[in-house]
Order: structure tokens, then C-alpha cells, then sequence
């Protein structure tokens, strides 16, 4: 994996654009935040977000305007080719290649990018040119200082061309508006080759790709891309403010013959020529679709029936605000503020909507589907990631999507050649990591009271991967009770992950009314055990014989060169993968006490890595490495040895140490809101260690007061008498006033609404969830 040369400093001007004229400029904070003054008013709560967050280091985010689960994701692309580009803009880049309209936040693999528009003057350049080199094509230079952005709306100014650009979005289409200076001929590009690449020089893989001019204000076409989504599709549909003077169309970097109106191809570009652009600004509507061109210019025309920009950036702020305003807080720290809710903002951006408004789409099988009525379709599952807070923290704050959210993995298991969810995208399984976590989500959603959902549909291909697949191991995990290590890479992993997915499985199993079924998956999932060695305190690697893979280094990647034993991790951190059965784990230590005394060591052994350790082992705290998943419920296992006031102060210190408000804020990617969402739960006091018990562990709330709406007219109130940066451990604890004294909540409870009330000090209280029946359930 490539990483991106040293970051760009600097701050923003205190006045966007300059004196260029453009009406309405106003600015919040100085760093990036900014909104037209119009919108100003508007803006309770998204005035808090800063979309730059994530731009920097390895949080891999997009700063461009999209809706709450939107499908456009209209964004600028600054590069394309290494692993810091996975969502296209890296804030360390110095040029800006265009403007492109679906985009992935904080992917460890990038793919999209799709229909990029290039706003430029003088002659044409077909090919975007280099960092190094940005004259070379059409890229051009931009500074931080003339950039600005906020949910829902994105500006820039383009040094070279001199165009100023802003972009705003509806759910299925976006919106540009560009300012061209005076006196010189402008013309807008449109890329259809470009895209995500695997590395520097290594074109887009695109087949299928077809332009056709409509008239002089539309244009429509599509692709096949083969990138990470091997073979998805892209449709989509432009419509101008006003006609072009002219249009050229290239096929493999050629001008086709004056007159050409249509293409088909792998290698298509546009150019629309405006010859004095300037006397008002050029508006350019896109729809997009998975299905077909026709439905794209479907969905442009009944989301965007006009180019009233004020107007789509007005519903898109009211948009954001609506799903912000569901969790308030109470803080004096504007910098506490500003990180929740940009991690609030960013856990609701994925998945995203993948229907049209008809309610078409192209499901797992690539074919053309309709969604029942009263369902919509989505794509952009991280489930390795998400499944540990992002799609928990949904079930709180977006409840009444939750059903739609998990019947889509439902049809999607069933019309899927490989059948069950592991990183569905675009139509497309892209088989990306290790596990079938889709199965914690709908039993989540099962263990949490969901209805809507069809669970008994489900079952057969939950059914089939547990029990008779035969890749990535399963033959040998059930045969053998672990992965062997000389046969399979990330054996250990693979074996702790799966041991979770047959915990999932039992729950879909017993709900579908499996009983047998449930009873050897509720068993196998203990399958961690066999990979467990007592004598060294550590899961390892084990070969097919039983014996132990040597030599063994607990923060090694493996045991050979050949592969790796363990995912994104070593195995300190995958020590602590058991999320279900503690109280068994526990056992393996000799009880709580040397549980506790692994635990206490992970986190204050030495951080040093050896130099082939993926660059996703970052925000480390002695092993444990909060920029990257595997870690994220580990702060939270004292509780269940009944010391949850060591989860209090290592909570409190990951919020501190692991989030800022900066560009590079992120201490690993963002993954789709998985980074996000576990500031979001555990700045609210919440974590889902096991979410397939559908309970909740407590940790240390950061604000004094926090109300969720938590659907059907009920609140959830926190509030954390005498909080502050010193009070991080809790005295004591009442539930609609009673006292409690356990250190855990029932999602039931917390979604009915209530006042779970905390009373905070400087001093650990170690009675406080120390009695057996106070500590969390686990294999229950």
C-alpha cells in the first residue's frame, strides 16, 4: 500500500474567493466551514459539521455535498490512484482534477468516481495530467484559502482556469454552478474514463460506455466499470441552463467527425463549448442510475425539475438538519461539538440509496428489480466495519430505517450468485475481508424487536454459508474447529470472526424456527477456543496437524512471508476479538483477575510495530489500535470483569486522543461511519459490544446532556451530573429515576424512551457494577 507524500498547512482566508463578486459569501469559523448567507439562518446544527474532517491522514473521507444516504455523492477529485485517494480528495493534493458524482467515505479500497465534469477555459485538454505536473492536462491548482464546504454544499476556486464552482445535491442528483471569468471562451469536459485506478498509470477499466447528445441542453449515457465492483453500472443524464454553442466527442482520445451525436465505446469523452460564458453562471443538473439512462433522466427530472441552486441547497441543508436534530447535545466545547456532530454527519452517509424513483434497481444478480412497496434498495455495506457501532448507533437514531436497511441484505443474500453479504457495492459482492457479518446485522435487528423484516427469507443462505460452504476455510473450520494457518491466510482471524458469525447465525437460526441448527452454531461459536494457547496467553496461528505455527511474535503479522495470520492486526489486538462469550473467554485467563491483567497489559505494553505492519494498525495505545476495527470494543471488556471504571477513563481518553478537529482528525479510516459512530455511542455513554444481544454497555458520557429522538415520539435523555474532563468515572447511576447499579442497558429500554441519569466524580467507584448481577450478559 502506497501512502501520500507530507500534508499541506494552512488555514482559510478570512474571505472565500476574494473580491470576485459572487453574491451571498459568508463564512463560520475559520478552517473550512462556510455557508452562503441565505442558508445561514438554516443552519442549527449542520453549522457544527466540519466535512474537512477525515480529508487528511488515512481517514479517506470526501468533503462534497450528498443527502443523508444519498446516492450522488457530488465531490471534487484531487487523485485516483493510490491508497489515500480511496475517496478521491486527499487534502494534501494541490490540484483538482473535476468534479465527479458518487464517491466512497473513508473506504480502504477506492472505487466510483463516476461522470466527471471538468469547468475550464481556453484550449481542451483530454487527459487530467499529474500532481507533479497539473499543466500537463486539465487539472488546476487550487488553494484551501479559496475552498470551502458544509452538508450538502461544496465551492472552489480553480486557480488556472479561473472558474469559480459550487455543488450542491439532491438524493439521486447533483447540481453545479459555475462562474467563468470574463472574456475567455469556456468549455466543460465530460470524462467518462475516468474513474478509480489501481495504481498510477493503470487506466480505469471501463467497457460499455455510450454517449448520446440529445439536444442542445442533454446529454445521456452509461458504463460498465471493472474496478474493486467488477463490472457494476453507471447511467446518467446532464441537462444544461443553456444550450452549448457546440460539442466535440473523442473516442480513444480522437475528435469524431463534426455532427457526431452518439458514441459507443470504452474510452468516450465530451467537451461543451460556451464561447463567452460569463455574463451568468452555467448550471449543470445530473441524474444518475444503476438501471438505465432513461431512469436516470427519470430521476433528474423529479428531483431536479428546475436549476434553482438556492433552492436544492436550501432542501439540502433542511435535509441534514432534520436527521442532526435527532441527537442534541449540551456542551461548552465547540470542538467537542464540531467532531460529534461531523461524526454524526458521517456515520449517516452509508449505506446509500441504489433505487430509482420508481423504484427500480439492479440488484446482486446485476439484473433489474423492483423494490415492494414501500421498501427502497441500498448499496455500500462495510460490514466488516460497520456492523461493531455504525448500523447499532442506526437502530437508536434511525429506527424507522432500520427495516428497509436490513430487508434489502435480506433480498440481497437470495439474489446474489455467492450468496450472503460481506462488502455488497453497486450490485456487485466484492467479497472484500474476512467473515459474513451481514449476519450480525440482521440479527441484531431480530434481538432489537425489528419488524418488517423477513428473518425465515433469510435463513436458507445464512443457512447454506454456515453449513456447507466450502472457500475461505469454512471446510476446515468445521472439520477442524479452526483454520489451519498453512493452508489458509488470516487463519486466526478468520476462525474469531467466524466463531461471531455462527454466534449470529444460531439467533437467525432460533428465529427461524432451526432449533437443531441453533443448538450446533450456538456450540461452534466457541470454535475460539481452538486457537486460543493457554501457555502463551494469546490467540495464534495452528497448523492443520494441531501443533502451533512458530516462530511466534504477538505483535507479528504471521508466522511465515508467505501470508499473514491475522487481518489488518497481530495478536494483541486479536486476542481480544471475542465479543459474545466473556465470561467463557474469561475462563481461558484463570478468571476475572488475569483477564483484567491481559487486558491492563494491552494497553500499556509498547506500541512498536515491525516495519510490515499494515498501515491500518494506527491510534495506537500500547497494542490496542483504535484506527482500526478489530480494537473498538476492547475499552469496553473491564465491565464485564466488573471493573467498568477502567473502561471509563480508557473511553474518556480514546474520545481525547483519537479524535480532533482537524483535517486529519481520524486516527484510521473512516469506513463508511464505523470510525465515527464509535465516538458518537461512546461520547453519548453507549457501546454495543455484543450487538447481537441487543444490549448495550456503559462507558463515560462526554456531555452533560444528551437527547435522542429515538422514533415515534419518545426521547431518550443523558444527562451526566457534575461532567467534566477531570469527572470521567460515574458514582452512581439511576434509570427514570430508580437506582440501578449495573454497568449495561437493553436497547428495549433505551428505545422506549426514559432518563438514564449519571452522576460523575473525579475518583473511580469501584462498587459500581462490580456484583455479578450487575455485569453484562454475554453467550446468554
Amino acid at each position: 500500500m502506497a501512502t501520500r507524500r507530507g500534508f499541506l498547512q494552512g488555514a482559510i482566508a478570512a474571505a472565500l474567493f476574494g473580491s470576485t463578486g459572487l453574491p451571498g459569501l459568508a463564512r463560520a469559523r475559520a478552517g473550512n466551514y462556510a455557508l452562503p448567507a441565505d442558508a445561514r439562518a438554516r443552519a442549527e446544527l449542520t453549522r457544527h459539521v466540519d466535512v474537512f474532517i477525515g480529508t487528511g491522514g488515512h481517514g479517506h473521507t470526501f468533503p462534497g455535498a450528498t443527502l443523508p444516504f444519498g446516492m450522488v455523492q457530488l465531490s471534487p477529485d484531487t487523485y485516483n490512484a493510490v491508497w489515500d485517494s480511496c475517496s478521491g480528495y486527499h487534502e494534501s493534493d494541490g490540484s483538482i482534477m473535476g468534479f465527479s458524482h458518487t464517491h466512497l467515505s473513508g473506504t480502504g479500497i477506492g472505487d466510483m468516481l463516476d461522470v466527471l465534469l471538468v469547468p475550464a477555459t481556453g484550449e481542451v485538454k483530454l487527459v487530467p495530467g499529474t500532481l507533479d505536473a497539473p499543466d500537463s492536462g486539465y487539472r488546476s491548482r487550487y488553494d484551501h484559502s479559496d475552498e470551502a464546504a458544509s452538508p450538502g454544499y461544496y465551492r472552489v476556486r480553480l486557480k488556472d482556469s479561473g472558474v469559480h464552482a459550487e455543488l450542491t445535491a439532491t438524493t439521486r442528483a447533483g447540481l453545479h454552478r459555475y462562474h467563468f471569468p470574463k472574456g475567455k471562451p469556456a468549455h466543460v469536459l465530460l470524462d467518462l474514463c475516468h474513474g478509480m485506478q489501481d495504481k498510477p498509470g493503470i487506466p480505469t477499466r471501463v467497457s460499455d460506455a455510450q454517449l448520446r447528445v440529445v439536444d442542445a441542453q442533454t446529454i445521456t449515457g452509461g458504463r460498465r466499470v471493472h474496478q474493486w465492483a467488477k463490472g457494476r453500472y453507471i447511467y446518467f443524464a446532464l441537462r444544461l441552463s443553456r444550450p452549448f454553442a457546440s460539442v466535440q466527442l473523442y473516442d480513444e482520445d480522437q475528435a469524431l467527425p463534426a455532427g457526431t451525436r452518439s458514441r459507443d465505446g470504452s474510452h468516450l469523452k465530451a467537451a461543451l463549448h460556451f464561447p463567452d460564458a460569463s455574463d451568468a453562471p452555467l448550471l449543470i443538473k445530473v441524474g444518475i442510475s444503476a438501471v438505465s439512462a432513461d431512469n436516470a433522466l427519470a430521476n433528474l427530472d423529479a428531483e431536479l425539475p428546475d436549476f434553482d441552486f438556492a433552492r436544492v441547497h436550501a432542501q439540502a441543508v433542511a435535509a441534514w438538519e432534520k436527521e442532526l436534530a435527532r441527537v442534541r447535545i449540551d456542551s461548552d466545547d465547540d470542538a467537542q461539538r464540531r467532531i460529534f456532530y461531523t461524526g454524526l454527519y458521517h456515520s449517516l452517509l452509508a449505506p446509500t440509496l441504489f433505487s430509482d424513483v420508481d423504484g427500480r434497481y439492479r440488484g446482486m444478480d446485476l439484473q433489474i428489480h423492483t423494490a415492494p412497496k414501500g421498501y427502497h434498495n441500498y448499496s455500500t455495506y462495510s460490514l466488516w466495519d460497520t456492523y461493531r457501532a455504525a448500523h447499532p448507533l442506526l437502530t437508536l437514531v434511525q429506527p424507522e430505517r432500520v427495516p428497509d436497511l436490513v430487508q434489502c441484505l435480506v433480498r440481497g443474500a437470495n439474489e446474489c450468485p455467492d450468496g450472503v453479504g460481506i462488502w455488497p457495492l453497486q450490485g456487485v459482492e466484492t467479497g472484500c475481508m474476512i467473515g459474513y457479518h451481514s449476519a450480525v446485522v440482521l440479527a441484531e435487528a431480530h434481538a432489537k424487536g425489528f419488524t418488517g423484516i423477513d428473518y425465515t427469507a433469510a435463513w436458507p443462505a445464512y443457512r447454506k454459508r454456515a453449513m456447507d460452504d466450502t472457500t475461505h476455510g469454512l471446510a476446515d473450520y468445521r472439520k477442524l474447529g479452526y483454520i489451519p494457518a498453512d493452508k489458509v491466510d488470516e487463519a486466526v482471524s478468520r476462525t474469531l470472526e467466524y466463531a461471531y458469525d455462527d454466534w449470529a447465525c444460531a439467533h437467525l437460526a432460533q428465529a427461524a424456527g432451526a432449533t437443531d441448527d441453533a443448538r450446533a452454531l450456538r456450540e461452534r461459536s466457541r470454535n475460539y477456543r481452538n486457537v486460543f494457547n493457554r501457555d502463551s496467553g494469546f490467540v495464534q496461528a495452528r497448523l492443520e496437524d494441531g501443533s502451533w505455527a512458530t516462530p511466534f511474535d504477538p505483535r507479528g503479522m504471521g508466522h511465515i512471508s508467505k501470508w499473514r495470520d491475522f487481518t489488518e492486526s497481530n495478536a494483541w489486538q486479536a486476542t481480544f476479538l471475542n465479543q459474545h462469550d466473556l465470561y467463557g473467554y474469561m475462563d481461558l485467563y484463570g478468571g476475572r483477575d488475569g483477564f483484567v491483567a491481559k487486558l491492563d497489559e494491552l494497553f500499556s505494553t509498547s506500541s512498536e510495530l515491525p516495519a510490515d505492519a499494515p498501515p491500518d494498525i494506527d491510534g495506537l495505545v500500547g497494542q490496542y489500535a483504535h484506527g482500526n476495527e478489530p480494537s473498538h470494543h476492547v475499552a469496553y471488556l473491564f465491565a464485564y470483569a466488573g471493573q467498568p471504571y477502567k473502561t471509563q477513563a480508557m473511553v474518556r481518553r480514546l474520545l481525547r486522543e483519537q479524535y480532533h478537529d482537524a483535517r486529519n482528525g481520524l486516527s484510521g479510516n473512516e469506513d463508511c461511519g464505523q470510525m465515527s459512530a464509535w465516538f458518537v455511542l461512546s461520547a453519548l455513554g453507549l457501546y454495543a459490544v455484543d450487538p447481537v444481544s441487543g444490549n448495550y454497555v456503559l462507558g463515560s458520557p462526554l456531555f452533560k446532556r444528551a437527547e435522542l429522538d429515538v422514533g415515534n415520539g419518545r426521547t431518550l435523555r443523558i444527562v451526566a451530573n457534575n461532567n467534566s474532563a477531570q469527572n470521567v468515572y460515574v458514582q452512581s447511576l439511576t434509570w427514570n429515576g430508580k437506582p440501578i447499579n449495573r454497568s449495561w442497558m437493553r436497547h428495549a429500554d433505551l428505545a422506549a424512551g426514559g432518563t438514564l441519569e449519571f452522576t460523575m466524580g473525579a475518583k473511580p467507584n469501584p462498587a459500581f457494577g462490580a456484583n455479578k448481577e450487575d455485569l453484562p450478559p454475554s453467550f446468554a
